[in-house]
């Protein structure tokens, strides 16, 4: 009960576009609300359906141009194939550097770490990430580690959907502040 308390009236961003990881949107999406926090899920275009990888739908409530990163205390990043998208987005970018840059959760799983390495914020951070995108995050100078979740200060990490629960225990540590 006190970790919902903490986290009630926290608002978390998260990013969606076609082709995301379903379960990697979904579940920290819903485990958030259930610990308190308001979810906003920004894509390119506000109110428009998005296809999940395994073709389960999810509506953006915000488009991203349009996204404040004061009005949030974090971040998440699903994986899939839209990260590769996304990042290619100069909004997106500026988003990310300012939730790394003021120390609020940055929160990536599977793919999900492809954006925070076009952002440039894992240089020297202890992640994990898909071992598809391992190479990208050596390259980008993060820290490798093999693991379900990696938490390195407000820098949350995991590889693939079965470490879900894991990484939403990870974020939600950062978010209460049991992890400062």
């Amino acid at each position: 009960m006190s970790e919902l308390r903490a986290l009630s009236g926290q608002r978390i961003l998260m990013f969606v576009d076609d082709i995301y990881e379903d379960l990697e949107l979904w579940y920290p999406k819903l485990r958030l609300i259930e610990a308190g926090c308001e979810v906003v899920v920004a894509g390119p275009e506000a109110g428009r359906k998005y296809a999940g990888k395994n073709g389960y739908p999810c509506v953006s409530d915000a488009a991203i141009r349009d996204m404040d990163d004061q009005d949030f205390h974090g971040l998440v990043v699903p994986g899939g194939f839209m990260p590769d998208k996304l990042r290619r987005d100069a909004r997106v970018l500026e988003l990310v550097r300012a939730f790394a840059d003021s120390q609020r959760l940055v929160a990536a799983i599977c793919h999900g770490g492809w954006i925070p390495i076009s952002a440039g914020v894992y240089r020297g951070v202890r992640v994990t990430g898909s071992l598809g995108i391992k190479d990208d995050l050596v390259n980008a100078g993060a820290i490798w580690e093999d693991a379900a979740v990696v938490v390195d200060r407000h820098f949350v990490s995991s590889r693939k959907p079965d470490d879900l629960p894991e990484f939403c225990q990870g974020m939600l540590k950062v978010l209460s502040g049991v992890s400062h």
